[in-house]
């Protein structure tokens, strides 16, 4: 079994770090706040001082940080002290320019790194069933995926630096774009007075099909497992869906893809969490797209 640095235990890397300390690891993990050490130290995580402490002597280091200025400072602040051979695994959510960065930050201190963001939100970490989607070299990669499988269902080589990151920027442009579509279609069918669950039982076997309408309905009673169901407390909150949605829109322009639905997905979760929706599962869009649909025959009164 190996030893583990871990930094960064809130709400996603609290569980991925007690999940590798039930896989057998050592894991000595940091985190600012101090709720976040206490709770991991109670899953049998070693509690370190500092992020340097944290990553002396280790195998592997782990990072799941809020943002790309976050992972460029702590890797400032820590290859020094990383042993050679040690492997850096980044789960955080960030920039490709920033991943990539960070990847050459390692190469430069002649450590072998990998971006690995994950998909799957808090109860994938819980369970131990998150994806996660690798950018890094192949050796990087099978070095990896040692420490991940105890985190995970999938584990996916996505190609070179920063792949990763790109793959879970996709992956959320589709998400978001295909829950707004659900639940402007839900709101559609409810104002023309169609039943929810007569909405649901025909698309939910038709054309219409998707992961945003059989596993996270925006409406509830349709299926178990709809935050809906539990008054849209988070799997994945609307603020981070906006994070990645801004960083498929940086991405776009600095590539001069076409991504006119990112744009506008990007300004509807920006208005909803400008509405204090922030704090909520993604899916609970539907109830701005309510608040912001016009009087019924408006269109004909015009």
């Amino acid at each position: 079994m190996a030893v583990i640095g871990f930094i960064g235990l809130g709400h996603m890397g609290g569980p991925m770090s007690a999940n590798l300390v039930k896989a057998g690891h050592t894991v000595r993990g940091f985190d600012l706040a101090s709720e976040a050490t206490r709770r991991a130290a109670e899953h049998g995580v070693t509690v370190a001082a500092s992020a340097v402490e944290a990553v002396e002597g280790v195998d592997a280091v782990v990072t799941m940080l809020p943002g790309g200025q976050h992972l460029l400072e702590c890797y400032d602040r820590i290859l020094a002290a990383v042993s050679p051979g040690t492997l850096l695994i980044d789960s955080s959510t960030v920039d490709v320019a920033d991943a990539r960065r960070a990847h050459e930050l390692a190469e430069e201190a002649g450590l072998d790194s990998v971006d690995a963001p994950v998909s799957g939100g808090t109860a994938g970490a819980e369970a131990g069933t998150l994806t996660f989607m690798v950018g890094g070299t192949e050796r990087a990669y099978l070095a990896a995926r040692d420490f991940l499988e105890p985190m995970a269902r999938k584990v996916i080589h996505c190609g070179g630096a920063g792949n990763g990151q790109v793959t879970k920027m996709c992956n959320n442009l589709m998400l978001a774009t295909s829950m707004l579509g659900v639940a402007e279609a839900f709101v559609l069918g409810e104002r023309l007075g169609l039943s929810h669950r007569a909405l649901y039982d025909v698309a939910s076997v038709s054309t219409g099909q998707c992961w945003s309408l059989t596993t996270n309905c925006p409406v509830p009673d349709m299926v178990e497992t709809s935050r809906a169901n539990h008054d849209y407390e988070p799997g994945f909150a609307a603020s981070l869906m906006l994070k990645d949605l801004g960083l498929a829109v940086s991405a776009a322009d600095r590539s001069g893809a076409d991504t006119e639905l990112a744009r506008l997905a990007a300004r509807i979760y920006e208005r909803f969490n400008e509405e204090g929706g922030g704090g909520y599962d993604f899916s609970a869009v539907i109830d701005s797209i309510r608040r912001h649909s016009g009087e019924v025959g408006t269109e004909q009164r015009g």
